[in-house]
């Protein structure tokens, strides 16, 4: 049945509500994991019955951030790099595509333990690590990455660099657009710098302009 045309705009004010809420608390959580629904309200500038009205609870809140972040994630890796590509091009384009994401990667793990649970976040971020971990595999077969850990394990390792690189973007002690920790990922799984250089700098300008620049 057809919503009645005067519900239209209470619908879009409520679709607009959500989303300056679930961006908020994107941005206060990351900021601060403690921060409280009432906290969050007053810096959305909604009331507290709009807030709970949407999410009922913290719980809820955090539900739908992880689907917003699951959905990011998988429309970013949906822009695969070319299957006969080599393999520091294809993590290279990997790590310029989840850039846009990447904030809310961040937050999924920081919410890990406490709130969302490891397996609900294990859950969610599995095609990314999945995808990680195959252009990996590739790469070791190849001879472009070392074979000192196995793929699985270097890829947890490369994970863990990337988000504490992203940490420091956030506090203002590194500029970056995502091309230097791209670059940090490839030597660090091997690559040569100015080899690694070379493939960030071919792939970087094309990548952002698919993905975006806002997470």
């Amino acid at each position: 049945m057809t919503k009645p045309a005067a519900d239209m705009p209470q619908r879009r004010v409520s679709q607009s509500n959500r989303a300056r809420i679930l961006a908020m608390a994107r941005l206060e959580l990351g900021r601060n994991p403690d921060v409280t629904m009432e906290e969050l309200a007053r810096a959305s500038g909604v009331v507290r019955r709009t807030l709970f009205g949407n999410f009922p609870g913290r719980a809820a809140l955090l539900e739908a951030l992880a689907e917003e972040a699951s959905e990011a994630l998988r429309e970013a890796l949906a822009e695969r790099a070319k299957p006969e590509a080599p393999a520091e091009r294809a993590l290279a384009h990997f790590a310029l595509s989840i850039w846009p994401v990447a904030d809310r990667y961040r937050l999924l793990l920081a919410l890990t333990r406490r709130d969302l649970g490891a397996e609900r976040v294990a859950e969610i971020l599995a095609p990314a690590r999945a995808e990680a971990t195959a252009i990996l595999e590739r790469g070791q077969r190849d001879g472009v990455f070392h074979t000192r850990l196995p793929p699985t394990v270097l890829g947890a390792g490369l994970e863990a660099m990337y988000i504490a690189l992203l940490e420091q973007v956030n506090s203002g002690a590194l500029e970056d657009d995502g091309a230097r920790t791209a670059v940090a990922v490839l030597i660090a799984a091997g690559v040569p710098e100015k080899r690694g250089r070379v493939a960030v700098g071919d792939l970087a300008p094309a990548v952002t302009e698919k993905t975006g620049a806002d997470g």
